[in-house]
């Protein structure tokens, strides 16, 4: 008897119901798990999200069981997965973010949303080459839009028009925003000199608080009528910025920046990951969007330098090109990427604020080519 209950319980365990894919994706998010917490590659959003595959691909588990309705509920997972689904989480992220963020380099140089919107070349080079791969025009321009280095924007969108996709595309954004420092670096040395990368530039004017409490009033107002599409994300961006800037709302400002963007992390991080099942993730067209992502970053990076470029020389060497490379909307990571690289060409130079007017500006550029795409493909 003692036998059979222990046979009983073996063949109940997960064990036996292992698929090899499951196990692949197991090494996987080991790997993940280890990239994060050794090499701190983005780990408040690669663990959740490592975490979240581990726990997807133990078999039995149940944790993103779809509901059977009046009979059984569904998995934990699957309900926390709902603010994915609805796009939820991606809005409160950038509530977040714009509560945490300092739009004044931007209002100072208005010049920077040029290179913003170079830094969306990318996601125009990917949803062409995605397309030439036979993906439908809805997942190719949730692949490109990986470009625009913007994981919840990347979410928001792709769970409109390619929800089937959102697992690789989630893990390709995340993975090249936290790569960052290793795949920018050789393409601003190879498209600049070392002339151009030790440019000091000048201090930028001082920006009013009044010009700062009326960019997110006017942006909102603008882009939002422009494109009806993108008023979660660009009016919860411009509402966290103003409850930060009005000088009225610490309270609000300090708990959207705090408390409230690091629960909705998590949840964002844990349930995306747990999309990612194995029988699902491991097929060709995954390895597809990895590539596609790569090239989606890697032009975004080059569109908004050539951007910076040819400012610099219209400007006649005023303007160090190697803030073109902040454009993408990795805050602030880019713009910190921007500022190492221009110190080894001249230990004197700071870059970090002047990077930062690209770099805000391609958040708003990211989220207004999503709302662009949805317009059209949605």
């Amino acid at each position: 008897m003692l036998i059979d209950a222990l046979l009983k319980l073996w063949n109940q365990s997960g064990f036996t119901n292992l698929t090899w894919q499951g196990g692949v994706m197991l090494v996987i998010a080991c790997v993940l798990i280890y990239l994060a917490i050794a090499k701190k590659f983005e780990p408040l959003l690669l663990l959740p999200i490592a975490f979240g595959i581990l726990l997807a691909n133990l078999p039995l588990t149940g944790l993103m069981k779809e509901p059977v309705s009046g009979t059984e509920p569904g998995g934990l997972l699957y309900y926390l997965y709902l603010g994915v689904k609805l796009g939820i989480y991606p809005s409160l992220i950038f509530l977040g973010i714009g509560a945490m963020t300092d739009f004044g380099p931007l209002i100072a140089r208005p010049s920077s949303l040029l290179i913003g919107a170079g830094a969306q070349l990318g996601i125009a080079v990917a949803f062409v080459l995605a397309i030439g791969l036979n993906f439908l025009p809805g997942e190719a321009a949730s692949i490109g839009i990986i470009g625009g280095a913007d994981g919840p924007t990347a979410i928001y969108l792709t769970t409109r028009l390619a929800p089937n996709l959102l697992a690789p595309i989630s893990v390709a954004a995340y993975s090249y925003m936290a790569l960052i420092p290793m795949i920018q670096p050789p393409l601003m040395r190879l498209l600049t000199t070392k002339k151009e990368r030790g440019i000091v530039m000048e201090q930028a004017r001082k920006v009013s608080k009044l010009e700062k409490i009326c960019f997110p009033v006017i942006v909102s107002i603008l882009c939002i009528l422009l494109l009806p599409s993108v008023a979660p994300l660009i009016g919860m961006l411009m509402f966290g910025n103003l409850l930060k800037e009005s000088g009225v709302a610490e309270r609000l400002s300090e708990t959207v920046q705090n408390s409230l963007i690091n629960i909705v992390t998590v949840f964002l991080g844990i349930t995306v990951g747990a999309t990612a099942q194995g029988e699902n993730f491991l097929k060709p067209e995954t390895v597809k969007i990895i590539l596609l992502g790569l090239f989606a970053f890697m032009f975004s990076t080059i569109g908004g330098l050539l951007i910076a470029k040819g400012m610099s020389l219209l400007s006649g060497g005023k303007i160090n090109p190697l803030i073109g490379s902040a454009g993408v909307s990795a805050v602030p990571m880019a713009a910190r990427v921007a500022q190492t690289e221009g110190q080894k060409a001249n230990p004197g130079n700071y870059l970090l604020m002047h990077a930062m007017g690209p770099n805000v500006a391609g958040v708003i550029g990211s989220a207004v080519a999503a709302g662009i795409l949805l317009s059209l493909f949605g």
